[in-house]
């Protein structure tokens, strides 16, 4: 692959955890646990082959209704991974940041994702964007209550509010829009993911469930997208 056809920003629906599980006569929590080994791999490729950012869907505003068990499996595996892996972050010049509404999470949780984020913010080849508690709809609300309240508190006029103003109040407004979405497990919808980001981004579905997704499986994807001509709503 030519490196002028790497995506700069690469978002994942990593889909397929409990089915893969299933599969396998094991609980939900199975397929959990050896989807968060599938992460570091893929990551690593990203930065290997220059990939800048990579934003993954972990844990939506939507998923609190599922059991409880499941729930809190995968709560102990965020806490989990973000101990297990803090140094490899600074090995790997990896930035941290989480997509979400944090706030609302348990001071543990929370705690440990701000130092994760404060230890690693100076560190620049590749930045991890966990979206964690993440609605797609969340966020745009999010959004506009900051741009209200700045027109409230006299700072903008609400002519001044247009696209380029709002990308700027989203929750990391520093990462670009994902050029190439990916969602394993084969379902064809993209579940309130990344609502206002993904306006034009390219998508690429597999039928492969996220435990199993590999790098070679990446660069399939990549390739797919390297072949496809974005035009943005206009010709070419």
């Amino acid at each position: 692959m030519e490196e002028k056809n790497i995506p700069k920003h690469i978002a994942i629906i990593m889909d397929g955890n409990g089915r893969w599980a299933k599969e396998r006569g094991k609980m939900r929590i199975f397929g959990h646990v050896n989807g968060y080994k599938r992460i570091y791999p893929i990551v690593k490729h990203c930065k290997d082959i220059g990939v800048k950012y990579v934003s993954l869907y972990a844990f939506s505003s939507e998923n609190w209704s599922r059991p409880g068990l499941e729930v809190r499996g995968i709560m102990q595996i965020l806490k989990n991974a973000i101990k297990q892996q803090i140094k490899k972050m600074g090995e790997e010049d990896l930035r941290f940041v989480v997509s979400g509404r944090v706030d609302e999470l348990e001071s543990t949780y929370k705690n440990l994702i701000d130092y994760a984020t404060e230890t690693t913010k100076n560190n620049k080849t590749i930045t991890l964007n966990l979206c964690f508690n993440y609605g797609g709809r969340n966020e745009i609300i999010d959004a506009t209550k900051k741009i209200c309240e700045k027109v409230k508190c006299g700072e903008i006029n609400i002519e001044d509010i247009d696209s380029a103003l709002f990308s700027k109040n989203l929750y990391h407004p520093d990462i670009p829009d994902p050029e190439l979405m990916i969602r394993t497990a084969g379902e064809m919808r993209i579940s309130n993911y990344l609502l206002w980001e993904i306006a034009y981004s390219e998508l690429y579905v597999t039928d492969i469930y996220w435990p199993d997704f590999t790098p070679e499986e990446l660069d399939k994807a990549i390739e797919s997208y390297s072949k496809r001509e974005r035009r943005f709503g206009g010709l070419k």
